[in-house]
C-alpha cells in the first residue's frame, strides 16, 4: 500500500488515475496536481465513489521546485508520477531530489525553445539521485516505456544477443476529423516535423522528415503506410542492449494527416519561434493547438485499433532468430472503460504500473534508470493484468 502524487490532469494522466483506483491493493492514496485544480476535482468526483483509493486534489505549478517541494512535504508521497509536459521534467526531478522521494515520467526532457529531446539532461541527475538514495525511472509510457520492457524482455528470454530492433507504432484510428493530433499537439507536430534518425553501427544516421517510407501489414489493423522518426528510446536502447547494430522507429500516418501538416508547415504554423501578432508576442503552434480539437474530445468518436511493439533479430546459441513482440489495443474498447481513447490508454496504463513498481519496492534501485535497465518480468505480468496484453511472433515479416 503507497501513497503516489501525480502531477498533470491531461488525457494520460487520466488513464493512470483510472488504473491506480482500480488498482486501490497497491495505491491506497493517490494525489492529483496540476495548474488547472478544477480538471483534478471533477476528476476525483467522478472516481472517488468507484473506488478505495482515497483521492485528494491540489493546485500547482510545475514549473515551481519550490511549489512542488511544498506540496511533497505536505502529501508525503512513496513515488512522485510526473505526467505533466516534458519541459517541465528537470523542475519535478529537482523537487524529488530535495525531497528524497522517487520520480517517473513518461517523456524526456525537451527545452520548449528548441524541439530537441534527448536523455542527456537526464541522465546528468545519475550521481545524484544515486546520492540521495532514491530512484528516478525515465520513459514509462508505451513508446518509450513498453518497447524498452519488450527489448529487455526479448533478451532475457529469446536471445543472447540482439542485432536488429524495428519498432513499430501503428494508430489506425479514424476519429472523422480532417486534422487532429492524438496527443498534446504541440509534443505531435514537433516529434512529427523534426529530422528523422535512426542508429547504426554506433552513429546517428539523419534523415528529412518524412523521408524513408515502408508499408507494413499490421494484425488487427491491415496495410498501413509507416516513416522513419526519431524517437527518445532509440538513444537509450542503443547504450543499454548488447550487440545491437542498428534501431529504427517506424510511425503510421494517414495522407490527409500528412497532406494538412505539409499546409501548415508551408504557411509556418507549425514554427516555434514567436512572431508578433496585434501587440502581442504569440508562438504560431501554440496558436494552432488552442484552435485543433482537443485530443482528449477524440475519445468517443474514435474507431479502430493501435498495434505498437517490437521487431527483434539477433542470435541464439549461436543460430539467427527473429522474433516480434505487440500489442493491439482497441479505441472504443478504452473508451468504453476509462472514457479515453487508446493513445492516452497506451502511455496511462504502463505510467501506473511503473509507479507501481517502484513505489512498492520491485524496481528501486538509487539512480537515474531507462526502463529497460530493470527485469522486465514483473512488468509484462502486470502489462496482461491491467489491459495491455502482449503477443508474440516467431516468424514474423520483416521491414526491409
Amino acid at each position: 500500500m503507497g501513497k503516489a502524487l501525480i502531477i498533470g490532469c491531461g488525457g494520460v494522466a487520466s488513464v493512470a488515475i483510472h488504473k491506480c483506483c482500480q488498482n486501490s491493493e497497491q495505491f491506497s492514496e493517490i494525489m492529483i496536481a496540476s495548474r488547472t485544480k478544477e480538471k483534478c476535482d471533477a476528476l476525483k468526483e467522478k472516481l472517488q465513489s468507484t473506488t478505495k483509493t482515497k483521492i485528494h486534489t491540489a493546485k500547482v505549478d510545475a514549473n515551481s521546485v519550490d511549489e512542488l517541494v511544498a506540496l511533497i512535504e505536505k502529501f508525503k508521497p512513496d513515488v512522485v508520477l510526473n505526467l505533466a509536459l516534458p519541459y517541465q521534467d528537470l523542475t519535478i526531478m529537482d523537487a524529488c531530489l530535495k525531497t528524497k522521494v522517487h520520480y517517473v515520467d513518461t517523456a524526456n526532457y525537451e527545452p520548449e525553445d528548441t524541439a530537441k529531446f534527448e536523455y542527456k539532461w537526464q541522465w546528468a541527475y545519475r550521481d545524484r539521485f544515486k546520492d540521495a538514495g532514491i530512484c528516478a525511472l525515465l520513459g514509462s509510457g508505451f513508446d518509450p516505456g513498453v518497447t524498452g520492457v519488450f527489448t529487455a524482455y526479448a533478451l532475457k528470454h529469446h536471445f543472447d544477443e540482439i542485432n536488429y530492433i524495428d519498432i513499430l507504432d501503428c494508430n489506425g484510428g479514424d476519429h472523422g476529423y480532417p486534422f487532429a493530433t492524438n496527443f498534446n499537439p504541440e509534443i505531435n507536430i514537433r516529434e512529427v516535423s523534426a529530422n528523422g534518425s535512426y542508429w547504426e553501427d554506433g552513429h546517428w544516421v539523419e534523415t528529412k522528415p518524412m523521408e524513408i517510407k515502408r508499408e507494413y501489414d499490421f494484425d488487427g489493423v491491415g496495410k498501413k503506410d509507416m516513416y522513419l522518426l526519431h524517437h527518445e528510446e532509440i538513444e537509450s536502447l542503443a547504450l543499454n542492449v548488447p550487440g545491437i547494430k542498428r534501431i529504427r522507429f517506424f510511425m503510421t500516418f494517414g495522407q490527409s494527416y500528412l497532406t494538412h501538416l505539409k499546409c501548415l508547415e508551408n504557411v509556418g504554423m507549425t514554427s516555434i519561434k514567436p512572431i508578433l501578432f496585434e501587440g502581442k508576442e504569440i508562438v504560431p503552434l501554440q496558436f494552432l493547438k488552442a484552435v485543433l480539437p482537443d485530443p482528449a474530445s477524440l475519445g468517443p468518436r474514435t474507431v479502430g485499433k493501435t498495434n505498437i511493439g517490437c521487431i527483434f533479430r539477433g542470435k541464439k546459441d549461436g543460430k539467427d532468430k527473429t522474433y516480434y513482440l505487440y500489442n493491439v489495443c482497441d479505441h472504443q474498447e478504452c473508451y468504453k472503460e476509462v472514457g479515453s481513447q487508446a493513445i492516452s490508454y497506451t502511455t496511462g496504463v504502463p505510467a501506473m504500473i511503473g509507479a507501481m513498481l517502484v513505489m512498492n519496492g520491485t524496481w528501486t534501485k538509487p539512480g537515474v534508470y531507462n526502463i529497460e535497465e530493470f527485469d522486465p518480468d514483473p512488468f509484462m505480468d502486470a502489462l496482461n493484468k491491467w489491459g495491455l496484453p502482449w503477443k508474440e511472433d516467431f516468424d514474423p515479416v520483416l521491414v526491409d
